[in-house]
């Protein structure tokens, strides 16, 4: 494999971001460095489709048509583009803070993998701070599904942290509707994550494990706000 190619790097409020090439024989991956730190890449979207799956399967069955959904981070846009092909998804809202990103796949070289779900009615994207819209917004959604860190135990900037504790997750709940469903993607498993959903008063808490090529396998935290 080719050492990786810098296609753009901007600095932003949030610190650097950085969208890098990876050429390997015939096939070509793209890499989103924020700040130094590995975010995501396009090499396997199985946590990301997951993320989204999971996270429908959880709504109860009558629940399910044309539910609503918030994706926290467009990232690499694997999670925008699943939802996108699911006719079950109404309106879908993604979030993301970081300008360069949103440009990457209005106009740059992420557009391939995620032009469709862009143009479809449904999509609609949020170009502002999830932390800050999850304490502010008044809009509410039948799932949330958030990848914006490496995991509540590992995020990009401290100012995620918050999202992951006490405050954080009553924001959460308070943008879910009754039944409504929280997904939350990390690199590794967290056994006190869990424990924060529960004391926020999440139900059905559990852990959803994504094999991967070496290490720990990724996982999709789940968690219901009561009806």
């Amino acid at each position: 494999m080719n050492s990786p190619v810098t296609l753009d790097r901007r600095e932003g409020p949030y610190g650097e971001v950085v969208l890098r090439r990876r050429d390997a024989g015939d096939r070509t991956d793209f890499e989103i460095i924020a700040n130094g730190t590995f975010l995501m890449d396009t090499s396997d979207g199985r946590s990301e489709r997951l993320l989204v799956d999971a996270a429908m399967e959880a709504l109860p069955a009558r629940a399910r048509a044309g539910a609503s959904v918030l994706i926290g981070g467009l990232g690499v846009g694997f999670s925008l583009a699943h939802a996108a092909a699911d006719p079950r998804w109404g309106r879908i809202a993604v979030v993301e803070r970081e300008e360069a990103i949103i440009d990457w796949h209005r106009s740059g070289p992420l557009a391939a993998l995620s032009g469709r779900a862009l143009a479809d009615e449904r999509t609609v994207i949020l170009h502002t701070d999830l932390v800050a819209y999850l304490e502010t917004s008044g809009d509410t959604y039948d799932a949330l599904c958030l990848d914006i860190d490496n995991g509540p135990d590992w995020t990009v900037t401290e100012d995620n942290e918050s999202l992951y504790g006490a405050g954080g997750l009553a924001s959460c709940a308070a943008r879910l509707n009754p039944g409504g469903v929280l997904a939350v993607w990390s690199a590794r498993p967290s056994g006190d994550f869990e424990e924060s959903l529960r004391n926020a008063g999440f139900s059905g808490v559990r852990t959803e494990e994504i094999p991967v090529a070496r290490g720990v396998p990724d996982v999709v935290h789940l968690g219901i706000r009561p009806a």
